[in-house]
């Protein structure tokens, strides 16, 4: 399980990278550095790199190759290792392993179909819709492995009902904010729609495109609101530690994610603000999902020794009481 769960690592950070990455390209204009030439650049697998935006854009696509690479030896290693503890079975390795590596051939699949299309604004977003699908499931598939090894013990402090019904509503507002983002990103004239923080401001551009970036920050609002009230009351209660922790990182990035559009807006929008506020967007979405999935695994943790598939131990009352 050790290998898995390297590998499971490895292959988060990754798709982490790519897709943060990736909104670096289409920030800096270079998404189309290859033309409409796909999975070759203009006609080459290894071009002359005499551009700026050909280099970034066939580098993503380098990437993207080592993302597949390490994904695809996951899913080997889970098949190879299948009758091991904690692999194969309901809430195992094997069945993430799969699900990603299916997800990277669509993922690959609606790249090309991008290109295709000269990165229109709605296959743009089903790309990156996809790409937070890869992220969500490499992150399940990594704490299944291991990753967060105080999950898979019985703690003497459980999470609640409301705990676990929180978490999931801050993944799913996370989730939903930050494709909005790609929208706005993608949309004519919506990205610098609004010229104001927190509201628009006199001399935004009026329209579709203030409506969606309004639409946007009101979300981005909400659910920070929502995820720093989430970890107070997570933290006032003291939880099971990790997902204490976990809320507490969540709370964060969506601070840094609020002050980051501030400065974008204010300061006029630069490429480096830019990316770094696209890039805590895609580090809220990881750390809320990796939130909501451990507090549903440590409300319900596997019976001592059982595989990590197997029925959960039913709380008893003393149990009940100590969630309490």
């Amino acid at each position: 399980m050790i290998l898995l769960r390297r590998l499971a690592g490895v292959s988060l950070l990754a798709a982490l990278g790519h897709v943060i990455f990736g909104g670096f390209v289409r920030i800096s204009g270079s998404g189309m550095g290859c033309g409409d030439h796909w999975p070759k650049c203009y006609g080459y697998w290894f071009p002359p790199l005499d551009r700026p935006d050909l280099v970034i854009e066939v580098f993503h696509r380098y990437f993207a190759a080592t993302l597949s690479t390490v994904v695809a030896t996951l899913l080997v290693m889970a098949v190879l290792r299948r009758r091991e503890r904690g692999v194969s079975g309901r809430g195992g390795v094997l069945k993430s392993a799969a699900l990603a590596f299916a997800i990277v051939i669509t993922a690959a699949t609606l790249g090309a179909v991008t290109v295709n299309y000269r990165n229109e604004w709605w296959a743009t977003l089903a790309h990156k819709a996809v790409a937070m699908s890869l992220l969500g499931t490499l992150c399940v598939a990594w704490i299944r492995a291991g990753g967060m090894p105080s999950l898979s013990t019985i703690s003497d402090r459980l999470v609640s009902d409301t705990t676990v019904r929180s978490t999931t509503i801050a993944a799913a507002l996370a989730l939903v904010t930050v494709m909005m983002g790609g929208m706005v990103a993608k949309w004519a004239g919506a990205a610098v729609a609004c010229t104001g923080f927190p509201l628009c401001g006199p001399e935004s551009l009026g329209g579709a495109a203030q409506h969606i970036q309004l639409t946007h920050r009101v979300l981005a609002y909400v659910t920070a609101v929502h995820v720093v009230m989430m970890a107070v009351w997570i933290m006032r209660r003291r939880e099971h530690r990790t997902v204490t922790r976990l809320a507490g990182i969540a709370a964060s990035v969506v601070v840094l994610q609020i002050v980051l559009g501030a400065l974008m807006v204010l300061g006029g929008f630069p490429i480096v603000i830019r990316s770094l506020h696209q890039a805590t967007g895609v580090l809220l979405w990881v750390s809320t999902l990796a939130l909501a999935y451990a507090a549903r695994r440590a409300q319900h943790p596997p019976a001592a020794g059982s595989p990590v598939g197997a029925p959960v131990r039913p709380r008893t009352p003393q149990m009940a009481g100590a969630a309490a």
